[in-house]
């Protein structure tokens, strides 16, 4: 079938919107149809060329949800109509990994996703010139994408897709973090460096397990005020100073729980650093640079202090994003107000120029 696509041509350059081809679904596969896409940071991070693992001719977005359409061969946890959130980390129920309890990180699919294709090595998008490639097992900047049944939740109908779409990633990593990751125990204090949207998913997380202190760092004054209204208790923007700013505001020893949300190594330092001594525990959710190295003074560590990295905040994908879109139905979670600007696929280099300006939060796609 002829859709409409956002294509990566080539890195740090405009993506491309073309109609493009997209074969039906093989076997384990489903068919969706897009109905909201996030513009994220990652997809950022990977058209600018950065992304050791990036690759162009591709067709980007990962942040999205929609309803099922087809179904391939196999295919049994799903029907025609469900509502249904992209999940670039899949969970298949059955590798180690996801035996172990361990661990979110599956198995099954990583070594051809990773590539950007289906699980058999093949494509199901391409055009006049050739085969495009899959992007983080997703391609959601378009009106329809093939996925593995694997990296679909199926959510509650009732939810706004323009909400839950950020569950995809940016909201569930900061969210899951707090709560399954890191376990943010009530009544503790927590710091948080970052509140963009993982940063703020972080906040949000940290309020709902209760903590009693929650400190955002943000240069960006507006983000700052975002952050207050999702239930931070203190708030400054940060700089060389940021630590000890946490050290007083903690009694001096640091806080309980530190959230990294901003990928620049020497914030993350700063996040091991504000960690409490002798329990505290640095959570790491930011995505560096091409060949960035974090550096630890070892005393950090010796004296109690650990550090966890966190992809999709180790939420399991198909088990706790139903769980995130019941939380929202109920209240609990206010994502509509994190959607700052909605527009259409052709206005898809614009949302990343917002991004890049911090103008809002989260630009959505709107798909027809």
């Amino acid at each position: 079938m002829k859709i409409r696509a956002a294509v990566l041509e080539k890195f740090d350059a405009p993506l491309v919107v073309q109609d493009v081809e997209l074969a039906a679904p093989e076997a384990g596969e489903v068919l969706v149809r897009l109905k909201a896409c996030g513009v994220c940071h990652t997809d950022a991070y990977t058209a600018s060329g950065t992304d050791p693992s990036g690759y162009c001719n591709s067709v980007l977005g990962h942040e999205g949800a929609g309803i099922v359409e087809e179904l391939g061969e196999g295919v049994q946890s799903l029907k025609r109509g469900d509502s249904v959130v992209t999940l670039f980390s899949p969970e298949c129920g059955e590798c180690l990994h996801c035996k172990s309890g361990k661990t979110n990180i599956c198995l099954a699919i990583r070594e051809q996703q990773g590539k950007g294709l289906m699980p058999d090595g093949t494509s199901r998008l391409s055009r006049s010139k050739g085969p495009l490639r899959h992007f983080m097992g997703t391609s959601a900047f378009a009106e329809y994408t093939v996925m593995p049944e694997i990296a679909l939740a199926r959510v509650n109908p009732e939810a706004d897709f323009d909400a839950i779409c950020l569950l995809a990633c940016g909201a569930t990593t900061g969210l899951a973090a707090a709560i399954w990751k890191a376990e943010v125990e009530e009544g503790s204090s927590v710091a948080v460096f970052g509140a963009g949207m993982v940063g703020l998913g972080a906040v949000v997380g940290a309020k709902l397990r209760g903590a009693e202190r929650i400190i955002v760092v943000d240069p960006s004054l507006k983000r700052l005020e975002l952050a207050r209204e999702a239930g931070a208790t203190h708030t400054f923007p940060g700089g060389p100073d940021a630590v000890g700013e946490i050290l007083e505001l903690t009694g001096g020893f640091g806080a309980d729980y530190t959230f990294e949300a901003t990928g620049k190594v020497a914030v993350m330092g700063q996040a091991v650093e504000a960690a409490r001594m002798g329990w505290g525990l640095c959570t790491l959710l930011g995505v560096a640079g091409r060949g960035e190295k974090l550096e630890i003074v070892p005393r950090l560590l010796i004296t109690g202090r650990r550090v966890q990295g966190g992809s999709f905040g180790g939420a399991r994908g198909r088990t706790h994003v139903p769980e995130l879109v019941e939380m929202y139905l109920r209240g609990e979670l206010d994502l509509d107000r994190f959607v700052s600007h909605r527009m259409g696929l052709d206005d898809i280099n614009l949302a990343f120029l917002k991004m890049h300006a911090q103008d809002g939060v989260r630009s959505v796609i709107q798909f027809s």
